[in-house]
């Protein structure tokens, strides 16, 4: 997925972020945004973030569950956030306060990255924020969506999407996956990767993984170990010219029924999937060596530099030496980020 233009590493960099606090919303999913902004983790090299609980008063907000939130800021916090984060309502077809709608559509129109979490693209279709533009949900709710919102493209199989500047993603888990894509798009994927190992969860999967994944036997549980071990070898030789032949024959598969299982299990084809995790090891080394951008192409497994810089451009949204560049001149503390260097 090509990297949103405008927001990598451009002003402040997503490091102040809102949650748009409301009555009812999921505490998974807010637990979700806390765990990824909230922390210091910059003796990880994270840079640090600013999260605010933005809500329309500041009285404590009743969540599912016998649980309460105490709002630390007004919804005006949105004009100063460099990313509004949405929560899913636990209702769905709960209406949203006009004055949170309003604010969310001023955030969009300032600049402001907008991103909702599973049912929280109910609340970004209900201030209009998604009429022309492809959204997730959770798949069992897309239909409810498209229904509800006929202007919304409304699409039931990735993991999460961006479109003009607004991000939904599908049910639950991927919701961690969009909010460590985010990271990585704004931060580079050393940072994400830290936030992914401080959570003890797996750092990349792309927005074209399905959602959900039908394995009704043994035998398809089975293959799905083969695969996943596939996977596993394959990371360890980036750097070799791997191809879907390569990989059928450490499964024992035909090319042909590896490329079908493959797809059936992760939502995507073996040569997009190798293309990320390559592209994910190439921002790694260009964040954290001085390496030629010769060196890099071959140790992830690129056939000419040429190559490299074309996918690297047409997927991060500018070149390697831009990129290695923009990684460079991240602040790296606290003070730096506070003084403006």
């Amino acid at each position: 997925m090509a990297a949103l233009p405008g927001l990598l590493w451009e002003d402040r960099g997503m490091q102040r972020v809102a949650i748009v606090i409301q009555p009812g919303i999921r505490a998974f999913d807010l637990a979700v945004i806390t765990e990824v902004w909230g922390p210091d983790r910059s003796r990880s090299g994270v840079p640090p973030f600013e999260l605010r609980r933005c809500a329309l008063t500041p009285e404590p907000v009743a969540l599912p569950g016998g649980l309460t939130l105490t709002p630390d800021r007004g919804l005006d916090w949105l004009t100063e956030a460099d990313l509004v984060v949405v929560p899913a309502l636990a209702e769905p077809d709960d209406p949203s306060p006009g004055p949170v709608l309003a604010a969310l559509r001023e955030a969009h129109a300032r600049g402001a990255a907008v991103a909702a979490l599973c049912a929280g693209a109910f609340v970004l279709a209900e201030a209009g924020l998604l009429d022309g533009r492809r959204a997730v949900t959770h798949w069992w709710l897309a239909p409810r969506l498209a229904a509800r919102y006929p202007g919304v493209l409304v699409e039931d199989a990735p993991l999460f999407v961006e479109d003009g500047g607004i991000w939904t993603s599908a049910g639950v888990a991927s919701g961690i996956d969009l909010c460590l894509h985010l990271v990585r798009e704004a931060h580079g994927a050393e940072a994400a990767a830290a936030v992914a190992r401080s959570m003890v969860t797996g750092p990349f999967r792309t927005g074209d993984h399905a959602q959900y994944l039908d394995r009704p036997t043994p035998a398809a549980d089975r293959t799905a170990e083969a695969l996943a071990a596939v996977r596993e070898r394959a990371l360890r030789r980036l750097h070799e010219p791997l191809d879907v032949a390569t990989l059928a024959g450490w499964a024992g598969m035909s090319p042909r029924s590896f490329a079908r299982h493959f797809a059936a299990a992760t939502g995507t084809t073996p040569h997009k999937w190798l293309l990320g995790h390559r592209l994910d090891a190439a921002r790694r080394l260009l964040e954290r060596t001085d390496h030629p951008v010769s060196e890099v192409a071959r140790r992830t497994g690129f056939a000419s530099e040429v190559t490299f810089r074309q996918h690297f451009t047409a997927h991060v949204g500018r070149s390697p030496r831009a990129y290695r560049a923009a990684a460079a001149a991240i602040p790296k503390d606290r003070d730096s980020v506070r003084n403006g260097s």
